[in-house]
């Protein structure tokens, strides 16, 4: 627990909140309710292990963020209790609830146990993966996380693309893909990450029953309207880890034929720049509002890495299509 000012606000409240939920606590000395949940609120934070932080806020020292938060949420009496996640303030609540109540509160918002475990692996598998460890090891974990956690769609992505990265060398991480992707199959719809992994294992099924490159070479030679063999080239180069070879080839397609076999060559292609492009670092909530003042609407925007080769390929994409 932590008692928050306006001196410490964008460190121990904002900052915290990118890391962990906050739960801020808005009380003053001389309300009766603020005393009942204030022990409640304290023993929650023990009960639930780390999994948010409470602070605490006296209205009448701190009165400017008080106000602010108090006309942002339209409350005007406290116990005022608001939850912040990711730098924002998401949700709150008003007096002095019995400890059921917050507990339901706090369990829309505050990761499980397991979500928490889970992410450890994640991270735990980053940072293998940076600083060129096992693969094997980082698959692990990878696998420990989509266990423990089924519903985390980060884990589960970045688990089914390193086995597919690894199909080419140990074949039988293929399979374990393929039946790592099933519980998400119906997710390729709405999820460009989920769609670009679908397309990713055709192609790597693919290469494994493809026609050796000289064969796919002569044909090309002889029509170079062979799309067939264009594509079939192009899955065997992705999958052996070559994506801009790939892409080279499946541009060839496109300039020739933008829509054709219902557009797969455009839709592969798109495929292999989603899983090159690197995700957007987290929001850096120092980087928001200056010390000592408050900034409580417009999420900082977390900025793409950018990429020159993805950025090349993506140019190339638009000048062949348009």
């Amino acid at each position: 627990m932590i008692d928050i000012t306006i001196q410490n606000f964008e460190a121990e409240l904002i900052g915290a909140s990118m890391r962990q939920p906050v739960l801020l606590d808005i009380w003053a000395p001389w309300c009766g309710p603020c005393k009942s949940l204030g022990p409640v609120l304290e023993k929650l934070e023990n009960d639930y292990g780390g999994r948010f932080l409470l602070a605490k806020l006296n209205s009448d020292e701190q009165p400017e963020i008080a106000s602010q938060l108090s006309q942002a949420f339209g409350v005007r009496s406290i116990p005022f209790c608001v939850l912040f996640s990711q730098g924002q303030p998401i949700d709150g609540f008003v007096g002095a609830l019995p400890e059921s109540e917050v507990r339901k509160f706090l369990d829309k918002h505050v990761p499980s146990a397991d979500e928490l475990e889970a992410d450890a692996d994640v991270a735990e598998a980053e940072q293998l993966l940076a600083e060129g460890g096992d693969v094997d090891e980082a698959i692990a974990r990878l696998q420990e996380a989509v266990a423990i956690d089924p519903a985390n769609d980060t884990a589960r992505y970045d688990y089914l693309k390193l086995l597919i990265a690894q199909a080419a060398a140990q074949p039988a991480r293929l399979a374990q893909a393929r039946q790592a992707f099933e519980p998400v199959a119906p997710k390729v719809l709405s999820d460009s990450r989920f769609a670009a992994i679908e397309h990713a294992l055709k192609a790597s099924e693919a290469a494994s029953r493809a026609r050796p490159m000289d064969t796919l070479d002569a044909a090309i030679q002889a029509n170079r309207r062979d799309f067939e063999a264009r594509f079939e080239r192009a899955q065997v180069l992705w999958a052996h880890g070559q994506p801009t070879d790939a892409m080279d080839e499946l541009l060839e397609i496109l300039m020739r034929d933008k829509a054709w076999n219902q557009e797969l060559a455009r839709k592969t292609y798109v495929a292999i720049l989603e899983l090159m492009t690197r995700p957007a670092p987290k929001a850096d909530a120092a980087s928001g509002a200056a010390k000592g003042t408050l900034e409580l609407t417009g999420k900082a925007a977390a900025t793409p890495v950018s990429d020159p080769v993805v950025d090349q390929y993506r140019r190339k994409l638009s000048m062949a299509l348009f």
